[in-house]
């Protein structure tokens, strides 16, 4: 254990197979070699969120029983991994498994590492699309919750008994979107379902690609529904597109609200890389108090793809006596 510095090493020693999600911002697959360059502080962690990496690990050894980690761990000022941390995550692993990586995992040897101080508990939410998009991966079967929701978006339940729908079975149709008779069922919730329905689907759909007939169906909604925008922008975060035409959309007509601005760091933040609409969101950030201000702008120049352009716009000479003013009280802040 003594030359293993990564948990990548630690599971190649361990001849286990492994996958990373993050669950910081959206849920969604890391790839290996990404994870790796994360690892050895190549690049810095892509989505991070409040001054960490929120990742979930998933491996299993060749009787194929599956375990979970769900790992918090602290970013450095370069938004990096920090190294001191995951060595004594290292160092606890190595103390529960013993000197030999090879061990086979038990549930023991889980439950040893199961209250260690980096360990998170995602929302249910994110919870529920992890595990579908892992069952769908790993080719696991679906859960339980699936015939009845696959029954009631194919209208063969009365819509008013949605209340007997779990997330669970809407996730595992969601994470299913690729095929033609799964992307059908979704249509047919955000189409004909009562909105409590469509607010489920939309935070299954907020994690995922999707596709311009459920880009275009959501659209619809969120006109249809301007007193719920929140949701219906969320799910639209795969597409930069939609997104950008929804956020213009809610400024000319209701503005964006605190929540809608949290909601945009949080899920649509990809198109904050779009001059105009990081106008529109800084300018509307800037109305709220400087508390605020601070903490949102914080968080979104954090964001390695958003980190240049956040803060070029602190440069930007068109900007507003407004955003100015804020863009004073957070240096103020800053340098106090």
């Amino acid at each position: 254990m003594q030359d293993i510095t990564s948990l990548g090493q630690f599971f190649k020693a361990a001849s286990t197979q492994f996958q990373v999600y993050d669950l910081g911002r959206r849920v969604q697959h890391i790839d290996m070699m990404a994870f790796e360059q994360i690892e050895q502080q190549r690049c810095p962690y892509p989505y991070p969120i409040q001054g960490h990496a929120q990742f979930a690990m998933v491996f299993w050894n060749d009787c194929a029983q599956h375990y979970i980690w769900f790992l918090k761990i602290p970013l450095d000022e370069r938004g990096l991994l920090s190294g001191a941390a995951t060595q004594q995550f290292l160092h606890m692993v190595a103390e529960a498994f013993g000197q030999n990586p090879n061990t086979e995992l038990s549930q023991e040897q889980q439950d040893r590492l199961a209250n260690h101080p980096f360990s998170f508990k995602p929302s249910e939410t994110k919870l529920a699309v992890f595990n579908g998009l892992v069952r769908q991966q790993l080719a696991l079967n679906t859960s339980n919750q699936y015939p009845l929701a696959k029954r009631y978006l194919q209208q063969e339940i009365p819509s008013e008994q949605w209340h007997q729908l779990g997330l669970q079975g809407l996730v595992d149709i969601c994470v299913r979107l690729q095929d033609p008779q799964h992307k059908q069922l979704i249509l047919n919730g955000l189409d004909n379902s009562p909105l409590e329905v469509k607010i489920a689907l939309c935070q299954c759909l907020e994690h995922l690609s999707l596709d311009n007939d459920i880009l275009a169906m959501l659209w619809s909604n969120l006109l249809a529904h301007p007193q719920q925008p929140t949701y219906f922008l969320q799910a639209m975060a795969s597409s930069c597109e939609f997104s950008s035409r929804a956020i213009v959309d809610i400024h000319q007509q209701s503005g964006l609200t605190q929540a809608l601005l949290i909601s945009i760091a949080a899920r649509n933040w990809r198109v904050l890389k779009q001059d105009a609409i990081r106008s529109i969101y800084l300018e509307a950030l800037a109305t709220h108090e400087q508390s605020f201000f601070n903490h949102i702008f914080a968080d979104i120049v954090a964001i390695p793809e958003l980190r240049s352009c956040c803060l070029s716009a602190l440069r930007d000479p068109n900007r507003s006596a407004t955003l100015s003013a804020a863009i004073g009280g957070l240096f103020q802040a800053t340098t106090s």
